[in-house]
């Protein structure tokens, strides 16, 4: 896997998981946005992370794209 996709509250989180995944990204946010993606500090909006998604899968990366985790309560 070279880039994780996985959907929070407030959009859908960053997470490079390669070098070739980390190096991708620099081709697609100013350098300024580096350090905190590889730190997996950076959501984006869903509708752009599944641009991201396709246009990397394009591109030959392995993308894994979680959609949703829902947790249950324990009762």
């Amino acid at each position: 896997m070279d880039i994780r996709l996985s959907d929070k509250r407030n959009g859908t989180q960053i997470e490079p998981k390669s070098v070739h995944g980390m190096l991708w990204l620099q081709t697609h946010f100013e350098s300024e946005h580096w350090e905190s993606i590889s730190n997996d500090l950076v959501i984006i909006p869903t509708k752009d992370a599944e641009m991201l998604d396709q246009d990397a899968q394009k591109a030959g990366l392995n993308v894994n794209f979680i959609n949703s985790l829902t947790q249950i309560d324990k009762i």
